[in-house]
């Protein structure tokens, strides 16, 4: 995975490819489905979700530009192995998840690994957690038709936002905070993520 999947196309940042040789896929894959760990592409872990394809994850890790140091707010925990990735690069990892459910199953995981700087809850990420606010980065693993307001001003100044956009199409779209009003936006490729629900249907 890591050689041909990985490296193999443009991952090439050297903290990225180690944060995903660190982390064990198949701790997140249902049991039926290990023979499959390591291909790259998303797997179904029950009731219509998936655990995202391993380019993806590490693309999105790469494009945030981790630092060793930073505080991260992952919206959307899913099964908790993206968050296992980002807590590899960074120093804490905030992660909401809104099926409750899945925030189980991702504590449940979460558990079985070293996750001490990982923390995690069920809620409605679109409010984000502002009590622990402002982020270095911020990452959506669920689409929105457009990115939350409420999220964007969680953001340090020089942070970066990342999420796939829209509804019939997607794009992710990563954010830099360069101000306190402004916001530099980059279109980076075409993507299809679950759409994000919660109080940003409204």
């Amino acid at each position: 995975m890591i050689e041909r999947h990985l490296k193999g196309r443009d991952i090439d940042d050297p903290r990225v490819v180690a944060a995903m040789q660190a982390v064990d896929r198949t701790v997140f894959v249902p049991e039926q489905l290990h023979s499959y760990t390591y291909e790259d592409h998303a797997l179904p872990i029950g009731k219509s979700q998936t655990i995202s394809q391993p380019y993806i994850v590490a693309y999105m890790a790469q494009a945030l530009d981790i630092k060793p140091n930073d505080k991260v707010l992952e919206i959307g925990t899913g099964c908790g192995y993206n968050a296992a990735v980002l807590a590899q690069l960074a120093n804490k990892v905030y992660s909401i998840e809104i099926i409750g459910w899945l925030a189980e199953l991702a504590k449940n995981n979460l558990q079985k690994i070293d996750s001490r700087n990982i923390e995690s809850r069920h809620g409605d990420g679109y409010e984000g957690w502002p009590e622990h606010a402002p982020f270095d980065a911020i990452e959506l693993t669920a689409a929105p038709a457009v990115i939350p307001d409420s999220l964007k001003q969680q953001l340090k100044i020089g942070g970066r936002l990342l999420a796939p956009v829209g509804k019939l199409t997607q794009e992710l779209v990563l954010l830099e905070r360069v101000s306190e009003h402004e916001f530099k936006e980059t279109k980076l490729l075409p993507v299809r993520f679950v759409p994000m629900t919660g109080k940003v249907d409204n």
